[in-house]
């Protein structure tokens, strides 16, 4: 790697970091105004410096070693999280790209998947019966809404006979557009599931699991899981605009749309947790492989057809 693109590299976690930071305020901004509320205002101006306020108090908190807990594993779990998430967005495609790989949407279905090891892992370490019970919970819905997802990327994929993003964003996604109000309705919801965000927060469920598979967590460590989870979402948002509405798009007009609907989808994930009650556990499976699993193979045998046909 090159001087450029170290330079490039570290300007781009930075970067993801602010906007994780500030789409936390966000979210907290929102969910008061949700709640006929204000939300956080009273560190700096109109609250703005909150988020670093947070972070300033959780680092500077002391590591506590529970004596229960399997040693390095529990501190190793959170920093493999965080790994992860800022690793998904090396595979973006950027003026230097970090890594270089044609097939995309293939890395981020593997390392989307990897997250939920970090999960498990946090939740064995932790030796607690909530911490278990929430991993276990994690692992379970995460391999099923990842068969959905990976259905779901195969439409655009299998359209236009490429997996790379860049590939995709050249190419009109015109033809199977009448698919989107199906398409786009399943993978919010799988989406939601897969970044284990309301109504799907199975992991963590404070209502049964106190707070699930990070309930021994605090510090810095808590710090490493709540970031992971807020680069996921963003990350995830990212991709979706670009895989399935930006590029309805002309090229000039790219970057601008890019950004509006990666917004909505981040509002989306708010809007979710705001106004959605956590669903059952036996619900949540039963969405997923008797719902929209069928679904997704559906839009996949429409797909393919249409592909022979023009």
């Amino acid at each position: 790697m090159g001087g450029a693109e170290f330079i490039y590299l570290l300007f781009l976690f930075v970067s993801v970091l602010l906007s994780m930071s500030f789409f936390t305020l966000l979210e907290r901004k929102l969910l008061g105004y949700f709640q006929d509320r204000k939300g956080p205002g009273k560190v700096g101006l109109a609250g703005i410096p909150q988020p670093f306020a947070d972070a300033l108090k959780l680092y500077s908190k002391e590591p506590v070693v529970l004596w229960h807990a399997n040693g390095w594993m529990f501190f190793l779990a959170p920093l493999f999280s965080l790994v992860v998430s800022l690793s998904l967005w090396c595979l973006y495609p950027h003026v230097y790209p970090m890594i270089i790989f044609k097939n995309t949407l293939l890395g981020v279905l593997v390392l989307s998947s990897l997250s939920v090891y970090g999960v498990f892992v946090a939740g064995w370490a932790s030796n607690s019966k909530y911490a278990l019970l929430g991993s276990v919970r994690s692992v379970a819905s995460t391999i099923s809404y990842e068969v959905v997802m990976t259905v779901l990327v195969l439409v655009p994929a299998v359209y236009h006979s490429n997996f790379g993003v860049s590939a995709i964003l050249r190419n009109s996604f015109i033809a199977p557009v009448v698919m989107l109000p199906v398409l786009l309705p399943v993978w919010v919801v799988v989406l939601l599931a897969e970044t284990n965000r309301a109504p799907f927060d199975m992991s963590e469920g404070e209502s049964e699991l106190v707070s699930g598979f990070n309930v021994e967590y605090g510090g810095y460590a808590f710090a490493f899981i709540f970031m992971a989870e807020y680069l996921n979402i963003l990350v995830m948002s990212v991709f979706s605009s670009y895989l399935f509405v930006v590029s309805l798009f002309p090229c000039w007009l790219v970057n601008l749309v890019g950004v509006f609907f990666t917004g909505c989808f981040c509002f989306i994930f708010v809007w979710a947790r705001a106004s959605l009650p956590r669903m059952r556990y036996d619900k949540l499976m039963s969405l997923s492989w008797k719902t929209l699993l069928p679904l997704a193979l559906g839009l996949v045998f429409i797909v393919v057809p249409v592909i022979l046909i023009f």
